[in-house]
């Protein structure tokens, strides 16, 4: 089973790239089940890369800041 891919671009942005398996269990039951083993290396991976991702920041993005009321927006990927 081939696992998400975290595909950031050099303008920093980032698409996520889920496997044919991944996108059946996501049609089908609208969510993602993550058990304990599968949390804690997925959270070990997702540190890691937001260590990497910020090199890839322009210093305005860097210094935005999230709060929990935060809107969050996402957009159509690019072709």
């Amino acid at each position: 089973m081939r696992k998400v891919i975290f595909d950031q671009k050099k303008d920093g942005s980032c698409e996520i790239i889920f496997s044919e398996e991944e996108i059946k269990i996501i049609t089908k039951y609208k969510k993602l089940y993550l058990t304990q083993e599968f949390l804690r290396h997925f959270s070990n991976t997702l540190v890691n890369m937001t260590i990497e991702f910020n090199k890839k920041f322009d210093e305005e993005t860097k210094q935005l800041a999230t709060f929990p009321n935060t809107e969050i927006i996402t957009n159509k990927p690019k072709k």
